[in-house]
């Protein structure tokens, strides 16, 4: 790993470069959002529940007259066996898809909020003074970072609640005393950059195992449009403690949260 050497008391570099990585990091968030926003709508349209009864009632149609839609073709009805397995067999392979995107979303959404929970905590410290010396362009980042994961959450949480389930406002259960923990020892703002880019090294390789895992194409680009945007927070992060932002050739799933420790709740 290089490192970055500067003669700095506070970070390694200076408040001028910060900003403008920082300005940079909003310009890209800006520019994901349109496509981020678009999957998540087309995901809900497509899964949602008002999307699922038009299908079963399209499939109740072609059944009541006496036809079934098999594999793109059309097939008479020969008794009431044949569409009531057709049927229920297209309904479980849709639900499993659609459950599966829900649960990693469940999982994604309280993972950005702890993020916010986290950056927010950090604010209010340095703005208490209890983080000694803190340029404002730290502040400044903190903000537009909690901001950007904000939208992230909201995204996740369209597609739960698009699926009829509970939002997720409370944060990862399981990541969530260790950032506690790490924050009770936070002291100045080397410690919280460090606990930052622990949080975000996790989120970013939760997206990346994430898009392994969901099933449809809108929970596809709705992961990969976020995954870049945490590995930027990261390599600021890394800037900020004087290290090269990318010490590994490719993004790594280590310490990827597993969607099953989260589990949703139907609203």
């Amino acid at each position: 790993m290089r490192i970055i050497r500067r003669n700095k008391d506070v970070m390694a570099i200076s408040e001028a470069e910060l900003a403008a990585l920082t300005a940079d990091m909003e310009e890209r968030h800006r520019e994901s959002l349109p496509r981020m926003r678009e999957s998540v709508t087309e995901w809900v349209e497509t899964h949602g529940p008002e999307a699922r009864e038009g299908a079963v009632s399209r499939r109740g149609f072609l059944a009541g007259g006496g036809l079934l839609v098999v594999g793109g073709a059309v097939l008479a009805a020969c008794g009431s066996s044949g569409p009531t397995a057709a049927t229920s067999t297209t309904t479980a392979a849709g639900s499993s898809g659609a459950n599966l995107d829900v649960q990693v979303g469940a999982m994604a959404a309280s993972l950005e909020n702890l993020a916010v929970f986290a950056y927010n905590a950090g604010i209010q410290a340095a703005q208490a003074g209890k983080l000694g010396t803190v340029p404002p362009a730290v502040v400044t980042f903190a903000t537009t970072a909690k901001a950007q994961h904000q939208d992230h959450a909201d995204a996740w949480n369209a597609i739960v609640t698009g699926a009829g389930y509970q939002k997720v406002t409370v944060t990862d259960p399981a990541v969530t005393p260790t950032v506690q923990s790490g924050f009770a020892q936070v002291k100045d703002v080397g410690g919280l950059a460090k606990l930052a880019l622990e949080l975000e090294n996790i989120a970013s390789a939760t997206y990346l195992n994430g898009i392994g895992v969901v099933q449809s194409h809108q929970a596809v680009s709705t992961a990969a449009t976020i995954q870049p945007v945490e590995m930027q927070h990261a390599a600021i992060l890394n800037f900020v403690l004087g290290q090269y932002p990318v010490p590994d050739a490719f993004a790594k799933t280590d310490g990827a949260r597993p969607p099953t420790d989260y589990s949703v709740k139907k609203a």
